[in-house]
């Protein structure tokens, strides 16, 4: 299960990299689907339905703190029409957009930092410093992205 997790979180943002060159708004949805991923595990292990385990719960936040240092790279002019929900909140408020993607990027240097080499050593240490992380995607989410049905 661990090596799984693992070759899933270094396979999609290795698929990343590959489409970013071509196609900001694909680059955009693989790196969030990197990022779903880890907040899968992530909450998975804060409910009980997966074991808590610190390798698993390190890689998830790397994860979260790569797609949170990257991820703002993919969002020039002009894509905010197509297959993607940006909302056009993202250009219409360039500097909230910028404070939220700090924020994302702060908290998980400190979610990376915390958890230190072997990851956070259990699962309350592991909570606490996802915690502001997932508020994060949760606030992002609901500011700067629209609903397709």
């Amino acid at each position: 299960m661990r090596t799984l997790i693992l070759s899933i979180f270094a396979v999609s943002l290795s698929a990343t990299a590959v489409t970013a060159a071509d196609d900001p708004v694909a680059a955009r949805k693989l790196l969030m689907q990197s990022a779903a991923a880890a907040a899968g595990v992530s909450g998975g292990m804060m409910k009980g339905d997966i074991d808590y385990n610190p390798a698993i719960a390190k890689s998830a936040i790397a994860t979260l703190n790569a797609v949170s240092h990257t991820y703002g790279d993919f969002f020039p002019e002009g894509t905010s029409e197509g297959d993607t929900t940006a909302s056009p909140k993202i250009w219409e408020d360039a500097a909230g957009w910028q404070a939220a993607l700090e924020k994302f990027q702060g908290d998980t240097s400190a979610a990376a930092e915390a958890s230190g080499k072997d990851g956070p050593a259990d699962l309350a240490a592991f909570q606490q410093a996802i915690g502001p992380v997932l508020g994060n995607c949760k606030s992002c989410h609901e500011n700067f992205r629209v609903q397709k049905n």
